[in-house]
């Protein structure tokens, strides 16, 4: 069957996609509002939080509790989340209720009440967001790295910091609303069963007006330390350690991705079998390729005793140089199994398939079908990965810490 995606631009210049599956009786929707963390104004770290949950508590004619009610009745399994460069609201549900589902994310979206009664609890969840992260190193750890790792400000922490929400106040937020929800620069993707058609006319009935003007670039700022680490009295030493590479739209993106699963793609990968078994140096272990449309990295975390932090770093680091002196066929197998095997497990949720076409729009202009990613998977070679690995060799590493004993990172 011959791959189908849908496009269709909005009067006022929002962009319009959608990706049909046939298999499904759901679809999932999202939209990509350009109001991330990285895009506010400085010391606003934390609004986006704040404004993804003060949106939901009332719109258009319907208070906060009617609001919920009336989602809920359609059954609706809503998610929003925040990144560097949007906030992304939307929902799965059966898609019989999609037309009055995308009535309510209109109000939602353009017509939210921002009363200053509901945004007091609004912020205090974003506060206690925050503080719940003392009771998780693990998170904090790697939110502190991309932070030290990124030039600023795509670093700014996604969660928000404690002194700015205590100042934030609701007029403030309002204003970021206004500024920042440009309708223009958003993008709308849909998956599973749907009528593009329907929709499109809906879309442009619902959301009307002139093109705004596009904002401007982020302006970077330079990379900070190093190394960096937060004392804390606790049993263990949570590591993250960060290094660049490739970005999703260069040429290399699928190499770098297959070279991170040699590092880490399950429990015969090399860094799970080098430093948590043959060495028994963490009780946890793990790298992830993280990509933005500026910079991307790769990041590993490790959770071990402070006695034994000093060589877990040394370990990872060497692993991650010696990569590029080779690897096996079997590793390149096992790595681009795993690799597809995730692809086929997106593939089956309409809801990833939204959020995966809108990512791709954003950060390559265009809609990778999973046929094209699997080619491009399978089309990856020893030779072309050792390649990219020369090309780009992992000796530059950011390294955050969070316990009782510091680390040398040489």
């Amino acid at each position: 069957m011959q791959y189908q995606t849908d496009k269709h631009v909005l009067a006022n210049g929002m962009i319009l996609l959608g990706e049909p599956m046939e298999a499904v009786q759901s679809a999932a929707f999202g939209f990509m509002i350009p109001a991330g963390a990285a895009v506010l104004r400085q010391g606003c770290c934390g609004a986006a939080n704040v404004i993804a949950d003060w949106l939901f508590r009332g719109a258009g004619n319907y208070t906060s509790r009617r609001l919920s009610d009336k989602l809920d009745g359609l059954g609706l399994h809503r998610s929003s989340s925040v990144d560097t460069s949007h906030i992304a609201v939307g929902a799965a549900l059966e898609t019989g209720n999609l037309p009055e589902a995308l009535k309510l994310y209109a109000d939602i979206i353009q017509r939210p009440r921002l009363t200053d009664q509901e945004f007091q609890p609004a912020k205090q969840l974003a506060i206690e967001g925050v503080r719940a992260l003392d009771d998780n190193p693990r998170q904090n750890v790697m939110l502190k790295l991309r932070e030290q790792f990124y030039p600023a400000p795509l670093g700014r922490s996604i969660v928000g910091s404690i002194n700015e929400l205590e100042n934030l106040s609701a007029e403030d937020t309002r204003q970021i609303i206004k500024h920042n929800f440009n309708l223009s620069n958003t993008i709308f993707a849909v998956a599973g069963k749907y009528d593009f058609e329907s929709v499109a006319a809906r879309m442009d009935d619902m959301f009307q007006g002139q093109p705004r003007e596009l904002p401007q670039p982020v302006r970077l700022a330079e990379e900070g330390a190093k190394y960096r680490h937060i004392q804390n009295e606790g049993a263990q030493v949570h590591i993250g350690l960060m290094t660049g590479t490739v970005t999703p739209a260069d040429d290399d993106y699928y190499n770098a991705r297959v070279a991170v699963a040699v590092l880490s793609g399950g429990m015969s990968a090399r860094l799970f079998t080098e430093v948590r078994e043959k060495r028994g140096l963490c009780y946890a272990i793990g790298a992830r390729y993280h990509g933005l449309k500026e910079a991307a990295g790769i990041m590993c975390y490790a959770g071990t005793t402070p006695d034994k932090a000093q060589e877990t770093v040394d370990v990872i680091m060497s692993e991650f140089s010696r990569l590029g002196d080779g690897i096996s066929e079997e590793e390149l197998h096992r790595a681009k199994i795993g690799l597809e095997s995730s692809l086929i497990l997106q593939s089956e949720s309409s809801t990833s398939r939204a959020g995966a076409i809108a990512g791709d729009y954003y950060m390559l202009g265009r809609i990778r079908s999973l046929d094209e990613i699997k080619t491009k998977i399978e089309e990856t070679t020893v030779d072309s990965v050792l390649q990219f690995l020369r090309t780009y060799r992992f000796r530059e590493f950011t390294v955050v810490s969070i316990g009782p004993k510091k680390v040398t990172v040489k």
